[in-house]
C-alpha cells in the first residue's frame, strides 16, 4: 500500500515538472518583464534565432548571449528579443524593404529619422547596404512614415524658391526633411512637400515618377527583370542592367515598361540598375542602385556530339548571326497573354533537358549552357508558336539545323530549333498557336526534339517562367 501511495506521488511530481517546463522553456532565461537596455524585436511565426539574427545583422552568439538564451532551439511566436548593440535606441523594432528609388537621405525623410540615427541604427557604413530588396530595420512608431508627398526641385531651383512657388515658409521645409539649412539641397533633390498629399513616390526619385516596381527582387539566373513605372506626363530614360542598356515602352494602363533578360551564367552578386534620361518638364534622372542576383542551381550534363558543331570556326561566326537578328526593339507589343506550350498537349511535360543547365561537350569543361527548353518529340511532331508576332528567320543552321525566329516585339523574340520542316517564311505573322514546323533531329543533337528559347532584349532566358505566367 504505501509502495502505490509512493508511486501515486512520484506520477505527479514527474506530470508537474512535464507541465512546467512546457509552460516556461529552459532557453529563455530572462523574464520578459525584465529585459537587458535596447530595441526589442517580438518574434513572429516562422522566425527562428539565425534569421533574426541575419536580419538584424548581429552575430547568433552575441544574439543568444545578450538574451541568456541556453538552447536556440527555444524560441516562441510572441518571445521579445533585445537587440544588442544599440543600448541607446528604445521601442519595437521591426524591418522594411527598400525598394528601387530609395536611399539613406530619402528613406531618412520618409521615416522622420536622422540619417546619423537611421545609419547607425542599420549599421550603414556603405550606400550598398541599401541595395533593393534590403532589409532596414526602424522602430514601429515610425513606419507610417510622415503624411505627405514629394516635390522636386527643378534644375537650378533653391529651396527658397521653392518655398516661395508653394507657398511654405522654407525653415518648415528646412525641419522636416532634416536639413542644416537652406543651402543644404542638391540639384534635383526631392524633398518632403507639406502641400501634397502622401503617395508611394520613390523619394530619391523625381517626384513626377509617383511610382516604381521591380519584379522579381532578388534576380535570378535566368529570369527576366521587369521594371515598370508609373509617371506624370512622358519621359525619355533608358534603363541599364549588366551594362545591357534597355529600353522602355508605354503600357495600354500608361505606365512605362522595360525588360532586361538575365544571363545564366551571371556570377551571383550585386549588379548596378541605372535609369537615365529626363522627363518631359526637362528634370534630369540619373540614378544608380544595387540588384543581387542569386545562382539558379542548374546542374551539369554531359553530351558527345559531332565535333563540327563545337568548332569556333563554325559557331563563333552563326552565333554572331544568331545575336544580329535579334538586336531590334520595336515599339509596339505584339504577343498577348502568357505563352502557348510549342508542342502537342502529349508532349508538354516532357523535358530531355532544362534551361540553364551546365554543359561539357565531348569530354571539355563545363562552360556552356544550355539556351533553351528541350521538348520530347519524334520526328514529325507539330511545332507551334509560342505567341503572336512576326517570324524574323527561318533557315538552315549547322548547330541549331532548321530553326525559326519570330519577333513578339518589344525585344522579346521565340526561337525554334532542329526542325525537320519549317512552315513559315520570314515576313509571316503568325497567331498563337499556329502551326509553324515539325519536330526533327537537325545540327548539334543526340536526338529528335524541340530546343525553344525565348530572349529578352538580347538574352536568353528560361522559357519556362513565360509558359507558366504572363509577362509583363
Amino acid at each position: 500500500m504505501l509502495e502505490i501511495r509512493l508511486n501515486f506521488y512520484a506520477n505527479k511530481i514527474i506530470l508537474c515538472i512535464l507541465i512546467f517546463l512546457l509552460l516556461f522553456p529552459a532557453g529563455l532565461v530572462f523574464a520578459q518583464d525584465d529585459l537587458p537596455p535596447g530595441p526589442v524585436y517580438i518574434v513572429q511565426e516562422g522566425d527562428s534565432l539565425w534569421g533574426v539574427a541575419q536580419r538584424f545583422n548581429v552575430p547568433l552568439t552575441e544574439l543568444t548571449r545578450y538574451n541568456g538564451i541556453s538552447d536556440p532551439g527555444q524560441l516562441s511566436i510572441g518571445t521579445q528579443l533585445v537587440i544588442p548593440g544599440m543600448e541607446d535606441v528604445q521601442g519595437v523594432l521591426v524591418t522594411r524593404t527598400v525598394p528601387f528609388g530609395e536611399n539613406l537621405r530619402s528613406l531618412s525623410r520618409k521615416y522622420g529619422l536622422s540619417v546619423e540615427s537611421l545609419a547607425r541604427l542599420n549599421r550603414i557604413t556603405s550606400p550598398v547596404s541599401l541595395f533593393i530588396g534590403a532589409n532596414i530595420i526602424l522602430p514601429e512608431e515610425k513606419i507610417e512614415g510622415l503624411s505627405m508627398g514629394h516635390a522636386s526641385l527643378s534644375p537650378g531651383e533653391s529651396l527658397l524658391e521653392l518655398a516661395v512657388k508653394k507657398n511654405v515658409n522654407p525653415w518648415r521645409l528646412v525641419v522636416i526633411n532634416s536639413l542644416q539649412g537652406t543651402w543644404d539641397t542638391i540639384p534635383g533633390d526631392s524633398i518632403l512637400d507639406p502641400t501634397k498629399p502622401e503617395t508611394e513616390s520613390p523619394g530619391g526619385l523625381p517626384a513626377a515618377i509617383r511610382e516604381i516596381e521591380v519584379d522579381p527582387v532578388p534576380l535570378v539566373q535566368g529570369s527576366t527583370a521587369v521594371i515598370r513605372m508609373q509617371v506624370d506626363g512622358e519621359m525619355d530614360l533608358i534603363g541599364s542592367l549588366f551594362e545591357r542598356e534597355f529600353n522602355f515602352f508605354q503600357d495600354t494602363d500608361g505606365s512605362y515598361l522595360g525588360m532586361q533578360g538575365v544571363h545564366a551564367m551571371t556570377r551571383p552578386g550585386f549588379y548596378p540598375l541605372v535609369l537615365n534620361g529626363k522627363l518631359l518638364d526637362g528634370t534630369p534622372v540619373m540614378y544608380s542602385q544595387l540588384i543581387y542576383v542569386r545562382d539558379g542551381n542548374f546542374t551539369y550534363e554531359r553530351l558527345v556530339v559531332p565535333p563540327e558543331t563545337i568548332d569556333p570556326e563554325i559557331t563563333e561566326p552563326e552565333d554572331e548571326l544568331w545575336t544580329s537578328l535579334m538586336v531590334n526593339a520595336s515599339s509596339e507589343r505584339i504577343w498577348k497573354d502568357a505563352f502557348k506550350v510549342p508542342v502537342s498537349p502529349l508532349f508538354a511535360d516532357c523535358f530531355p533537358s532544362l534551361y540553364g543547365n551546365r554543359r561539357s561537350y565531348n569530354g571539355s569543361p563545363f562552360n556552356y549552357f544550355h539556351t533553351g527548353l528541350d521538348f520530347c518529340g519524334g520526328v514529325g511532331q507539330d511545332i507551334y508558336a509560342a505567341g503572336t508576332g512576326v517570324v524574323v528567320f527561318a533557315d538552315d543552321l549547322t548547330v541549331r539545323g532548321k530553326s525559326t525566329i519570330i519577333d513578339h516585339g518589344w525585344g522579346v523574340y521565340t526561337a525554334y530549333m532542329h526542325q525537320s520542316e519549317i512552315l513559315v517564311e520570314v515576313g509571316d505573322h503568325v497567331e498563337a498557336g499556329e502551326l509553324i514546323g515539325f519536330v526533327g533531329a537537325t545540327g548539334r543533337v543526340t536526338g529528335s526534339h524541340l530546343h525553344f528559347e525565348v530572349i529578352v532584349n538580347g538574352v536568353q532566358v528560361n522559357p519556362m517562367s513565360w509558359l507558366e505566367r504572363e509577362y509583363p
